[in-house]
């Protein structure tokens, strides 16, 4: 498994990030550090994650100026041919601003920074990112953001909903969330993004390891492509 994290000017989890594929990729050797700046992504990839952090000091929307970064025309292109793209926080609203998933994260509605862990179900087990976990199964995972609040127009909840495409849902929303969203996926479910951190629970160490199966799901469903 030949994986890429995307650094961006304000990325703060993208070591994180880089740690958990490293673990399931077969070391940091097949992990490549891309610069925002650069247009092209290392040959042979299998998967691209997005990390959290605050990109370009969160100015404007979150994510809208580096969903316009040079990089990002080749995650859509790597998106839209199939590859797997993941966005986590940050990441998640990137995704959101270059049009690769619906909707748009919105300030929290208590409007305060919100830095704790939540409990996750999961709904549905169809796509890789979630293949280990049980459907209706409850992880915990922290959250740390501002605008994690993901808002869309009815169809868009509707579609999402009847097509599977909601990979969590909080039990107990932190951020006035629509539906109570955590996480979405793209139709052919090769695109996720969620605002909580499985980064952050990958190591017992580390305050628990539900963010574990997270990443070893990426890379079974590379094993078995």
């Amino acid at each position: 498994m030949r994986a890429a994290v995307i650094q961006f000017p304000g990325s703060n989890c993208d070591r994180d990030m880089a740690v958990a594929l490293a673990n399931v990729a077969g070391g940091a050797q097949n992990v490549s550090m891309v610069w925002h700046k650069d247009a092209d992504l290392p040959t042979g990839l299998d998967v691209i994650g997005i990390p959290g952090g605050f990109s370009f000091g969160d100015y404007l929307r979150c994510g809208a100026i580096a969903a316009r970064s040079p990089i990002m025309d080749a995650v859509v292109d790597f998106a839209n041919k199939g590859g797997y793209v993941f966005g986590l926080c940050n990441g998640f609203q990137i995704l959101t601003e270059s049009g690769l998933l619906p909707g748009v994260l919105m300030r929290n509605a208590g409007l305060k920074y919100i830095c704790k862990d939540v409990d996750l179900r999961v709904e549905t087990t169809a796509s890789p990112f979630t293949a280990r976990y049980k459907k209706g199964e409850v992880v915990t995972v922290p959250v740390a953001h501002h605008d994690g609040n993901y808002s869309a127009d009815p169809e868009t909840l509707k579609r999402l909903a009847g097509d599977d495409r909601i990979a969590f849902k909080y039990v107990n929303t932190p951020n006035g969330a629509m539906d109570d969203i955590a996480g979405i996926l793209s139709a052919n479910k090769r695109v996720l993004g969620m605002m909580p951190h499985p980064e952050r629970r990958n190591d017992a160490l580390l305050g628990g390891t539900d963010g574990v199966r997270f990443f070893e799901g990426i890379a079974d469903a590379l094993v078995s492509a």
